[in-house]
């Protein structure tokens, strides 16, 4: 007595969208970025691309890639690596350098609006301080 009704169609699995890789994520922040030079080099006008050749990473990153394994270790050779066998390794730590020397050199600019969020007028502020 078995009949059509009994076979049971297959369903769809519902799971989870894929997860995006952090590299694909962008963050905002809304602020205006303002750098104010940290070093004697920078006030006279150095910014950074001098040892790199750039200071944007999308372009440094590719010129990585693009040489060979023998111009890829004289270059890390150059900024103070012992060069490596590993490619993956060795392109990793250049690009890690290549970040932290850009950071150096985009040092952001303290503003007073850090000290005084809200705008306040000097007085207000010290007048709402006397209550702690």
């Amino acid at each position: 007595m078995s009949s059509s009704n009994d076979k049971k169609k297959p369903t769809k699995k519902r799971g989870r969208p894929p997860k995006k890789k952090i590299e694909e994520l962008s963050q905002a922040h809304g602020k205006v970025e303002k750098f104010t030079p940290t070093t004697l080099d920078q006030i006279w006008g150095d910014d950074g691309s001098s040892r790199y050749g750039t200071v944007i990473e999308e372009e440094y990153v590719n010129s990585i890639r693009d040489m060979a394994m023998t111009d890829l270790q004289t270059h890390a050779s150059k900024i103070g690596f012992i060069p490596i066998d590993n490619r993956e390794n060795l392109e990793k730590r250049l690009i890690k350098e290549f970040r932290r020397h850009v950071s150096e050199y985009r040092a952001p600019a303290e503003t007073a609006v850090e000290n005084n969020p809200l705008g306040m007028d000097p007085k207000i502020k010290k007048i709402l301080e006397e209550g702690k």
